[in-house]
């Protein structure tokens, strides 16, 4: 089974795929600049990847869970992925990601924390269903 984990922002995409429950890795965020040049690139990772599986990171249990999941609803459509689609609490996830990048000398918004964030997202996923 091969898994694309999607942290989905405005701005960033981050993405992390994993083939294997042991081992995640974050992937080249994407720089978003509309929804349909950003979905034409989530669909050309699905692809390149293989995926079977998507997970993505959405804020549970909140007051904008409804809204993100009409989103991420609309923004699956474009990407037009027929394969199984799992929502994942992505609570903390960008916190823990910025904190494992401290040791960055330089800290830019250019995707990185975006797509361990993703990683995050699908570790905690890949853990819950193997329990």
């Amino acid at each position: 089974m091969k898994y694309l984990a999607i942290d989905l922002g405005l701005k960033r995409i981050g993405l992390a795929y994993s083939a294997h429950k042991d081992l995640v890795t974050p992937l080249p965020a994407i720089i978003r600049k509309n929804r349909n040049q950003a979905s034409d690139e989530v669909k050309k990772a699905i692809k390149e990847w293989e995926i079977d599986t998507v997970v993505i990171g959405i804020p549970l249990g909140g007051s904008s869970e409804d809204e993100m999941r009409r989103r991420i609803s609309h923004f699956m459509n474009l990407v037009d992925f027929d394969g199984e689609l799992f929502y994942q609490d992505e609570a903390g996830s960008s916190l823990e990601a910025e904190n494992l990048m401290k040791g960055e000398i330089k800290y830019i918004r250019d995707g990185r924390v975006d797509s361990i964030s993703a990683m995050i997202i699908l570790q905690r996923y890949l853990r819950a269903k193997s329990i």
